[in-house]
């Protein structure tokens, strides 16, 4: 038993430790959920639908396929695409193939691209047709040797699948020319391995089945390696963390809405591997930006779960429409992969009589470290407790333990912590005992809640006072003409460094001194921001998270 305080807030059935190894791989996990659901349909995307026997057959034919390539148990391949059901169909089949999957963002550029296929020395690559102009740019630099193209519609069928991809490609013209010409087409892809016998490579637990790229937008992106182990480990965690939510009731099957896209971590451990092993649907949302869209597509499901970021939830809760929505099947919604404001949580419990809980994780720890009880005994401001067999614990800059209370560097240990980062130096990314070490900055409570005060790097020196954004942001985040805000530091001659808040206005009849005068009443003197920047948008990544570090490198006169 781990003896730490919050083992005593565990909820009711969920051990301190757990039997973390029920499978001898991940491929063994989906194989085995394939078999018991098979009739079940496992994803739906832009009205059409595939059931868990289909995604096995598909799988297996698109892992013999990338056999025949020559590919070999270990090699890396990309996978660069959308919310799709081209993806659980390419990921599951190359881990089938024995491969190593590269999830990347579709939004990089050419010289990001360029990075992380070099990192990797990834051999293949399956790509949307849309961000193939991007990859021929950088092709000869890298050790890409076979590139597979999908097309968006090319699993909805019929003259749907045709018409998707004519509005996209002619009319819309969201696919630029390029030059591919060894390239093969996915669903010519499937057509070779339907023909081919897939060999069942020897796979261990302890072999690498993910490089998950992170730290891209705060400097050179790193590749964390996450093994068999890691993932079926952090399965059989969630599994549990998700029971409250997940009653299997003979004849009903849970469905989860996936807006974040699966190459992030967080959807695809929680929303695809979760959800697959316990033979949910999935609703994949393909580009979640478009809100009206999204909840257009919300209206036609009885959904039980859905998994976001703050942003994400707070665009919804903001278009007149969500309201109308049917949410007597939700059972509630888990936040994640950045902070969820108070605001937000609030009024998501408000709108739809569900709670809004926040989790915390990291793509080196596959994610979830922490998440608040799904049981009705959240703590609403806190990142949670850890999950079952994980240690937390705060320690200073020497990797000395911090008592309850104290602010320092969140640490952790667990069977779903990476191994360390792809062909890199580690040192410093451990303490010794081997704690990982998040960069984020929190502390724990009385009752052994965690809470994220913010990340390491962004924290605001003014004047030797330490101040977090992420505080000033909730703060100003609760005005109620204010819609989205940004606090980074800039120079300042006298103070070293002043606070800087970039707002998009709710309420265009907002000013600065009205929202100065706010923080005044809720923030100590040194943290109110002595500028503030009006936008109609903020910079995001394409999950949705804020990027401060955009707004810090832009260079732009403070005001």
């Amino acid at each position: 038993m781990i003896d730490f305080p919050w083992v005593k807030k565990y909820p009711e059935g969920i051990p301190a430790d757990i039997h973390l190894y029920d499978y001898h791989s991940l491929v063994e996990l989906f194989e085995k959920s394939c078999e018991k659901y098979k009739d079940r349909v496992a994803f739906e995307n832009m009205g059409a639908t595939i059931t868990y026997g289909q995604v096995d057959k598909l799988s297996a034919d698109f892992a013999a396929y990338l056999q025949s390539l020559g590919l070999q148990k270990g090699d890396r391949i990309a996978i660069q695409m959308p919310n799709l059901i081209q993806f659980p169909i390419a990921f599951f089949g190359a881990l089938r193939a024995g491969l190593i999957v590269v999830n990347t963002n579709p939004l990089y550029t050419p010289r990001e691209m360029e990075h992380q296929f070099k990192d990797a020395e990834a051999k293949a690559i399956v790509i949307v047709a849309n961000f193939a102009h991007s990859l021929e740019k950088i092709l000869a630099h890298t050790s890409i040797k076979h590139i597979i193209v999908t097309e968006l519609g090319d699993m909805l069928g019929g003259v749907k699948g045709w018409l998707v991809n004519f509005v996209v490609k002619k009319i819309k013209k969201m696919v630029p020319p390029f030059n591919l010409p060894t390239a093969v087409p996915f669903k010519e892809a499937l057509r070779k391995g339907a023909s081919l016998t897939l060999v069942k490579p020897s796979i261990s637990i302890d072999d690498t089945a993910v490089l998950q790229y992170t730290g891209g937008t705060t400097g050179v992106s790193k590749g964390a390696q996450l093994s068999h182990a890691n993932i079926v480990a952090h399965n059989t965690m969630i599994t549990h963390w998700f029971k409250p939510f997940l009653k299997q009731t003979p004849g009903v099957q849970e469905i989860i809405i996936t807006a974040i896209p699966m190459y992030h971590i967080f959807a695809l451990t929680v929303n695809g591997v979760l959800m697959f092993s316990v033979g949910a649907k999935s609703v994949l949302i393909t580009n979640p930006r478009d809100i009206p869209g999204f909840i257009k597509e919300l209206k036609k499901h009885a959904f039980t779960i859905i998994t976001g970021v703050n942003t994400l939830f707070n665009g919804l809760l903001n278009n007149p429409d969500f309201k109308t929505l049917d949410f007597s099947k939700l059972k509630g919604a888990v936040g994640g992969g950045m902070a969820v404001q108070d605001v937000v949580a609030k009024k998501w419990q408000e709108v739809t009589g569900k709670p809004l809980v926040e989790g915390y994780g990291l793509s080196e720890t596959s994610p979830v470290l922490c998440c608040n009880p799904l049981d009705g005994t959240h703590k609403m401001g806190t990142i949670g407790l850890p999950m079952p067999s994980t240690e937390v614990v705060i320690m200073d800059d020497n990797g000395n333990s911090l008592p309850q209370g104290e602010t320092g560097e969140i640490c952790a240990r667990g069977p779903q912590v990476m191994s360390g980062y792809w062909q890199k130096d580690n040192t410093g990314v451990f303490f010794p005992g081997g704690w990982f070490r998040t960069g984020d900055i929190g502390c724990m409570d009385r009752e052994g809640f965690f809470k994220i005060v913010d990340r390491k790097k962004d924290m605001i020196k003014v004047s030797g006072f330490n101040v977090f954004p992420n505080e000033v942001e909730n703060v100003l985040a609760a005005h109620p003409k204010v819609l989205e805000v940004a606090a980074i530091g800039v120079p300042d001659e006298k103070s070293g460094e002043a606070i800087k808040a970039f707002v998009v206005k709710r309420d265009a009849s907002l000013t600065a001194e009205e929202l100065r005068a706010y923080a005044l009443e809720n923030l100590t003197n040194y943290k109110v921001p002595r500028h503030f920047e009006f936008r109609t948008e903020l910079p995001k990544t394409n999950v949705g998270k804020i990027l401060r570090r955009a707004l810090k490198e832009e260079g732009t006169p403070v005001g």
